[in-house]
């Protein structure tokens, strides 16, 4: 083993390096450019999305409220790691320095963390509009919505800073190479040289409870929520009902999904390629697609965003 690696790496003094998923492309200049035009239409979509809650009065209603915070989770996400993939593809580095891994590790936890309790939060704030709609006012106040998206966000700040110093602060003597495009806390670990099964049965536990919580409000949310929509005598109630939980359960399924996979499997189901395709899909795809879902199917928002494209129009005219 060569000393100097090993100190380097354990005291922070080299650099990682990150693999990425450019080296596993045949036209990395065209990944590169698809890439860049997700994580544009991820901003511009989740930006929108912001901006039409926030401008229009009859989206002021607790459901947009979590709506925009998580459009507002997702463009930190996706820009966590997004734009360091794309500046090292262009400039031909793929290094990160050990307190940049750590950030990103923090600000990728976190905001991880954060969305798994905002779609709980979401279901719930369902379950109370479906289930309960003559106490929905009372029981889904203006304290209420912030208490809630305040714990979410406290949640996953407990999550970073509970599973990056200790990632970070074992010795990394093995290799500096992350096979990933990411400092994800599974790939870094894979470089330590020390016994650390200890810490990766603490962080599956952890991750269970970080998963069993949401995922337990959600299931109990949407028992209720079928149950009610079965029993309503109106078709038209029915409806707009099911559209409102099926964009909701959608994204549920999309995230969760992935993060059963990085997170609770055995390490027998990973691979790196595996792993950076599932990266891939809920770090990248799945921000630009939750605008979409929410939007697409959803006549509130679609309202709103005519009357702002109507209005620029109008604008012009008169500018003109």
């Amino acid at each position: 083993m060569d000393h100097s690696i090993w100190v380097g790496n354990h005291t922070g003094q080299l650099d990682f390096i990150l693999v990425g998923i450019f080296s596993q492309s045949k036209h990395p200049a065209l990944l590169c450019m698809v890439i860049s035009v997700i994580f544009l239409m991820a901003l511009s979509g989740n930006s929108i999305m912001i901006f039409l809650i926030h401008s229009d009065a009859h989206l002021h209603t607790p459901m947009y409220f979590f709506i925009s915070q998580l459009s507002l989770m997702d463009m930190m996400y996706i820009s966590v790691t997004v734009p360091k993939m794309l500046m090292d593809q262009i400039l031909g580095v793929n290094k990160i320095s050990a307190p940049e891994c750590g950030m990103q590790m923090f600000l990728y936890l976190t905001l991880g963390g954060s969305e798994y309790f905002l779609l709980a939060a979401m279901a719930y704030d369902r379950y109370v509009a479906i289930c309960h709609p003559l106490h929905y006012s009372a029981l889904m106040n203006h304290k209420v919505w912030l208490l809630l998206v305040s714990g979410c966000w406290f949640l996953g700040l407990v999550d970073g800073f509970m599973l990056t110093p200790i990632t970070m602060t074992f010795p990394f003597c093995r290799s500096r190479e992350i096979h990933h495009f990411f400092c994800e806390v599974p790939a870094v670990m894979k470089l330590s040289c020390s016994d650390t099964s200890l810490y990766e049965a603490l962080m599956y536990l952890c991750c269970v409870l970080m998963l069993l919580i949401p995922v337990t409000v959600i299931s109990s949310s949407y028992t209720f929520i079928i149950l009610t929509i079965h029993r309503m005598n109106s078709e038209e109630g029915r409806k707009k009902a099911f559209t409102t939980c099926s964009s909701h359960m959608t994204v549920v399924t999309l995230f969760y999904g992935a993060a059963v996979y990085t997170y609770m499997l055995p390490s027998s189901y990973h691979t790196p390629e595996k792993d950076m395709v599932v990266s891939v899909f809920y770090t990248i795809l799945t921000p630009v697609l939750n605008p979409l879902i929410y939007s697409l199917r959803n006549k509130d928002v679609t309202g709103a965003l005519k009357k702002m494209l109507k209005v620029g129009s109008v604008f012009q005219r008169t500018v003109k």
